[in-house]
């Protein structure tokens, strides 16, 4: 039996007392963990040592590059375009994957985008795609790099290859309180994008109440850390911090997000979804060597809508096919005449995953059809008894506990309130 080089409870030790680790250290925790040598329990106690203390630069890049290094990693140079990557830290009715990755690839650029599933109050965008009749999230490796020289966008399900080491430690992070670890987010995000393999990466950072990180500050220290871990691997990277304490666009759930997204990739769509998917595309075109791209355009010839179909048809979906509707809906009106002046993202991300359109556990089934239709937005005059929103849901018993969550989240004061819209996208990081 091989000697082993370090000793886990070490190791502990050092980061307990607000110490370092060395580059060696790193690689065999990361190592060790993923060959099941260091426990569940010790890399616990060492996830929340680096959640209270915290880790130095060096240190995030070496726990990055250690998780990289547990998988394998792809590659993307058989293609014969340049390949650009977006990812977002999660929020409520965060639909942008959907009309971003069909537009940029409507340049002539290639899109591989690794989506996941929804846990709790953020959507996955994998459970979104599959309430197309048909659509499918598991590619086989040829079928992926096929559609990416053909189509330019791929969306679709990561394969368990990529950063192992991530994916054991993110689940201990989820049950031992450690989830909010800066280090450990980024190293996290970027192990897995890094290994993707593109060349190219915009982040979506989001802050305040639908955010997994409300804090702004909180939330800029993020992009920094991710920012730089991506140019010290090669990674051309750039962040945007986005303001999350809103839903975004006007649709919560699966089915009519997908909608949402058609109608943003028709020409039309809500104002703020419309805006961060220009300015995504924007970043993610100039690093992709198209800095003037006109992106507003390919929205309205219909450029960005026929890669849509593209990639939909060809991963078995109908783009044509009607979406579920759920069986019963539940209107709230407003109760006096005025100015809609607070709709908190996180009470409507859990109502609408107490109607069925998100899961508690990772087995757990989503109900397609289920969400909430956003009829006013903060900033909007509204009178009595005009629809604020509707909750849709296939049983009318999970209306109760959806309406619990939503009480004191959104408010009418009286005409002439003054009231200032936040801006959505409040900087950006390189």
């Amino acid at each position: 039996m091989a000697i082993e080089k370090f000793d886990a409870v070490d190791l502990i030790h050092t980061k307990r007392d607000k110490g370092a680790l060395g580059t060696e250290q790193i690689n065999w925790l990361v190592d060790a963990y993923t060959r099941g040598y260091v426990g569940d329990e010790q890399m616990a106690a060492m996830t929340m040592a680096i959640f209270l203390n915290g880790m130095g630069r060096q240190e995030i890049r070496d726990l990055t590059l250690a998780m990289i290094a547990s998988g394998e990693r792809m590659n993307f140079d058989s293609l014969s375009k340049p390949t650009t990557d977006k990812h977002s830290t999660g929020g409520v009715g965060d639909k942008i994957t959907l009309p971003l990755a069909p537009l940029v690839a409507s340049f002539g650029v290639a899109v591989p985008q690794l989506s996941g599933r929804g846990l709790g109050h953020t959507g996955g965008t994998l459970d979104k795609l599959e309430s197309i009749p048909g659509w499918r999230a598991d590619l086989s490796n040829e079928e992926f790099f096929a559609q990416l020289e053909d189509v330019g966008s791929v969306i679709c399900a990561a394969g368990a290859g990529l950063a192992p080491a991530d994916k054991k430690l993110y689940a201990l992070r989820d049950i031992t309180g450690t989830v909010e670890a800066i280090p450990l987010i980024a190293s996290s995000i970027m192990s897995k994008k890094i290994a993707e393999g593109t060349a190219a990466l915009v982040l979506d950072v989001k802050f305040g109440s639908g955010a997994f990180l409300k804090d702004p500050a909180r939330s800029r220290e993020l992009a920094e850390t991710m920012v730089a871990l991506g140019k010290d691997a090669g990674v051309a990277t750039v962040a945007l911090l986005t303001n999350m304490n809103v839903p975004l666009g006007l649709t919560i759930g699966n089915a009519n997000e997908v909608r949402e997204s058609v109608e943003v990739l028709a020409g039309g769509g809500p104002a703020d979804v419309v805006e961060l998917t220009v300015a995504l595309a924007r970043e993610m075109l100039a690093l992709a060597g198209q800095p003037d791209a006109d992106v507003e355009a390919a929205l309205k010839d219909g450029r960005a809508m026929d890669t849509w179909r593209a990639m939909i048809s060809a991963q078995g979906g109908d783009p044509d096919a009607a979406l579920p509707v759920a069986r019963e809906q539940h209107v709230v009106t407003a109760d006096r005449d005025g100015i809609l002046v607070q709709q908190e993202a996180l009470p409507f991300g859990v109502a609408a995953w107490r109607l069925g359109a998100g899961r508690a556990r990772k087995q757990d089934p989503v109900q397609h059809a289920a969400g909430i239709d956003l009829h006013a937005k903060p900033g909007d005059t509204v009178t009595k008894g005009q629809p604020l929103f509707t909750l849709s849901a296939d049983e009318p018993e999970r209306f109760e506990r959806a309406l619990e969550s939503l009480e004191g989240a959104y408010e009418v004061a009286e005409p002439g309130t003054p009231f200032e819209v936040q801006p959505l996208i409040a900087d950006r990081i390189s």
